[in-house]
């Protein structure tokens, strides 16, 4: 079954998907839209910026980078199709928020339960580094997002870029640790805090299948 969107999210998506406001990003993401990679020459890469995804009501939100060039930009859904994605939703499904651990296209069949993912910025940056102004020029889909999601109580943040962008002006006060857990202000969501599934922590070693399966066993206590 596939969640139905309820208004304002869709609204949101909508906004998302046809945004236009950084002429680098959506520049690039056409680019390699239309240049595509030679193992993907098949598909019809999307090529806009990516709106979140997931469980509309969920308790957890989980916030990610951006997308990859020749993933979420290719298949129109965040951490979809490549190698970061791979290892999150394999740990999304090991600890009981995922239906399945793969995630290659938007019509796979994958459904989160009491979780939704998303990402700091919306469009797919060259070097997977968005400028400081294409951040903040996001972050107002963001805030949206999290004031629409009215149930979320525990928020995982992949990466030091994504901790820093929830934290915004607060973000001096906290340090960044992986699997640690930030109590940000009374009555708000609880933040634990990852490394980044991306290849660069993967294939070093530096986060493991484990270190971040537990970062989401500790989210699942924290709900229960």
């Amino acid at each position: 079954m596939t969640h139905k969107l309820p208004k304002g999210l869709a609204q949101l998506e909508h906004d998302i998907t046809t945004c236009e406001r950084c002429p680098r990003l959506r520049d690039y993401c056409q680019e390699v839209a239309r240049v595509k990679r030679r193992a993907y020459l098949d598909w019809d890469y999307w090529g806009r910026p990516v709106p979140g995804f997931g469980d509309p009501h969920a308790q957890l939100f989980i916030l990610g980078l951006a997308p990859g060039a020749h993933g979420a930009n290719r298949t129109g859904r965040v951490f979809t199709g490549d190698r970061s994605g791979d290892w999150l939703y394999r740990a999304l499904h090991q600890t009981g928020f995922a239906n399945q651990p793969t995630s290659d296209h938007r019509d796979d069949g994958l459904q989160l339960t009491n979780a939704w993912v998303s990402a700091s910025v919306r469009c797919a940056p060259p070097d997977n580094k968005p400028l400081p102004p294409e951040i903040v020029t996001c972050r107002d889909y963001l805030d949206r997002e999290l004031a629409l999601m009215r149930n979320v109580r525990v928020v995982v943040a992949l990466g030091r870029l994504a901790f820093d962008n929830y934290l915004g002006k607060r973000r001096s006060k906290f340090e960044f640790t992986h699997d640690g857990e930030l109590h940000v202000d009374p009555g708000a969501p609880i933040l634990i805090s990852s490394y980044h599934p991306s290849q660069q922590n993967t294939s070093t070693g530096k986060l493991t299948e484990p270190m971040l399966r537990a970062v989401f066993e500790r989210a699942r206590r924290l709900l229960a």
